[in-house]
């Protein structure tokens, strides 16, 4: 093996000094403003996470032996493909064959005729698509799969979209024009990307409709008499140039890939979050944790590559930091293979996100060069066929009636589940922490101030995680405290203030925190995409969350001698502490939860997204436990439910 190149930026962490502190003598306060003054410092939250992610994705190792980079580039196909695409129900629908029902077929334009057909992507999820083909076909001629992102209204009609189908039919080339999931006609709120991680709470991986839509588009179009199995080009815009980079990369059938303005390193993204953190497809869970999108790049070596960007992108992935570092990485794999020509970069110059002429030419070229030999008979200036472009009406293609969707998709997998538990308490405990990857922290506490409402005491506590995070905590006490309680809720530690009285004339002393996601520790800066993206390192953000409330726990213990009970408000912090609880059986005595979910079904049920709530979709969850199940591990502990 050569050297090992880490893209993995050195990320330095501000000092985070006291500015906060009110000293000892602090004015008296309300209780209100006991919880809501600020502890961490400015953006710490955003600048935590960003050091967090961009530390953990893997480096790409570049063999200096060309068999040595085979079996390396085909080792992350087959981990990628079995780790993160095909699980749970999808390793049958990996096995299942292609079923397409060709349709009507409408006259195109001079030259060349368009034929609608529908395909299953998995059973019951019907895709429409439309083959561009030439009147008059001679032998095997080259195929183009050509695939779209984000056109939510056009999908498969976009103008840009039918006029590069178009101009490939009339240079003699099949052009399948295929609608991406949630766009154009499959633009319904079931398949909402977001709705995806359904499936990956079930344990079955949501990305496989999208790799499997994919997969079965090159099916179809090589069952083609004239398709050449040799000449198989994916060009998209956007997410059209994600789903190029993912499936050319791991289906080594595609000969030439030309994604446009469609990806960048997952590092790359942790610095321009606004832009390019990506949405549940382009992070699915665990793929972070096997492969960068340099890796993925890297691999289509020695398969010709364009990479496309626009310099003036208006919406993400900029030419001017995300293909540099594509390129850095993909470039010296190509020279292994002595085609270092090969692997290409066109930068646009028009305004705004685009896959407009200038670039539609740039493919054009790659087709002319890698397809027929450079022959300069074959033309690389566009056709203009304006006149030819149709309506999304005139393109429609007649879809099943009850045809599934991601929600539909997960709530009859859900039937059964979860499976009953055949392991004794201790064993599923391992389990469940093992699932959501609930991390043991040591909390080392730096005290933030005091203060003081009445005879309430209070003390800020930066709650340092290891290097990875702060929870910050108010501790509140009046004299002769019988008892510590942990509150925590979905609002954050400001929105507690009525729970913190009752615990506080009870007696009790009470330790406010705001864990990962919540309150305070809430990132400003696209904090789902920023979770999503935990997950996609192998991480899980309701783990961080009950590895967090867990060592907070295990700290208020050892501070005040006795074990804690964790008080949690709202489905989403109850479910964190709920977990908390049963996997630290010493730290914390009991729990209380209130608006808890009574099942995990109800994330179902509620039809919830992601960007909703991005710690309910913990892969595989409810495949293996459900609430009642997780309470029944904290036994014989008490775990008290409080409807709102």
């Amino acid at each position: 093996m050569g050297a090992s190149i880490d893209m993995r930026p050195l990320l330095a962490l501000p000092v985070l000094l006291a500015a906060f502190s009110a000293g000892s003598t602090a004015q008296e306060l309300s209780l209100h403003e006991l919880l809501a003054r600020p502890i961490l410092a400015p953006n710490q939250p955003v600048v935590e996470v960003k050091a967090y992610t961009a530390s953990r994705v893997p480096a790409l190792r570049i063999p200096t032996e060309k068999g040595a980079w085979e079996a390396y580039a085909q080792d992350i196909r087959r981990r990628v493909l079995d780790e993160v695409v095909f699980r749970g129900e999808a390793k049958r629908w990996r096995e299942l064959p292609t079923r397409v029902e060709w349709l009507e077929t409408i006259p195109g334009g001079p030259g060349y005729r368009i034929k609608k057909l529908r395909f299953e992507a998995v059973p019951g999820l019907w895709v429409p698509a439309l083959l561009y083909e030439p009147e008059t076909l001679d032998g095997k001629v080259p195929v183009v799969i050509n695939v779209n992102g984000h056109d939510r209204a056009d999908g498969k009609a976009a103008d840009y979209k039918q006029i590069r189908c178009i101009n490939q039919a009339k240079r003699g080339l099949l052009a399948l024009n295929v609608e991406w999931l949630g766009m154009g006609q499959l633009n319904t709120p079931g398949f909402e990307h977001y709705k995806m991680n359904q499936l990956d709470l079930i344990g079955t991986s949501g990305i496989a409709p999208f790799y499997l839509s994919m997969k079965r588009a090159i099916d179809v179009a090589l069952e083609h008499p004239h398709a050449d199995s040799a000449r198989v080009a994916v060009t998209g815009l956007s997410g059209g140039g994600w789903q190029t980079i993912f499936i050319s990369s791991l289906d080594e059938r595609v000969t030439l890939a030309n994604p446009v303005a469609g990806y960048s390193s997952f590092v790359t993204r942790t610095q321009f979050p606004e832009l390019d953190l990506g949405d549940s497809e382009q992070t699915p869970s665990d793929l972070a944790s096997i492969a960068d999108y340099t890796h993925l790049t890297a691999i289509r070596a020695p398969r010709p590559t364009l990479l496309t960007y626009n310099a003036r992108d208006t919406c993400c992935f900029r030419a001017e930091y995300a293909v540099a570092p594509l390129m850095q990485i993909a470039t010296p794999v190509y020279e292994l293979f002595d085609r270092k020509t090969s692997v290409r970069r066109h930068i646009n110059e028009d305004a705004g996100h685009n896959y407009g002429r200038d670039n539609r030419e740039s493919f054009y070229r790659m087709l002319r060069d890698f397809f027929y030999g450079g022959d300069p008979s074959f033309a690389v200036e566009e056709i203009p066929v304006d006149d030819e472009v149709k309506t999304g009406e005139q393109l429609r293609v007649a879809l099943p009636a009850d045809n599934l969707d991601f929600h539909r998709i997960a709530l009859r997998l859900a039937d059964g589940l979860p499976a009953k538990p055949t392991v004794p308490p201790a064993e599923a405990r391992k389990q469940l922490q093992a699932l959501t990857r609930t991390p043991f922290y040591e909390a080392e506490a730096k005290e933030a101030g005091d203060s003081k409402a009445g005879d309430i005491q209070a003390k800020r506590w930066n709650l340092h995680m290891g290097s990875d995070w702060t929870v910050p905590a108010v501790e509140l006490e009046r004299p002769s405290p019988n008892g510590t309680v942990l509150l925590v809720g979905d609002g954050g530690r400001t929105s507690l203030e009525g729970e913190a009285r009752s615990l506080l004339r009870q007696g009790k002393r009470v330790i406010a925190v705001d864990p990962f996601y919540f309150g305070e520790s809430k990132m400003e800066t696209e904090p789902f995409l920023f979770a999503i993206l935990i997950a996609a390192l192998g991480e899980r953000p309701l783990g961080v969350q009950a590895g967090q409330l867990a060592a907070v726990a295990r700290w208020a213990r050892q501070r005040h001698g006795a074990s804690v009970e964790i008080h949690a408000v709202g489905p989403r912090t109850s479910l964190a502490a709920l977990i908390a609880a049963a996997v630290e059986t010493d730290a914390i005595s009991g729990a209380r939860l209130q608006e808890s979910f009574s099942s995990l079904r109800q994330i179902l049920d509620l039809d919830l997204g992601v960007n909703q709530a991005p710690e309910l979709f913990c892969f595989g969850l409810l495949e293996a436990f459900d609430v009642p199940q997780i309470a029944a591990l904290v036994a014989p502990r008490p775990v008290e439910f409080v409807k709102p």
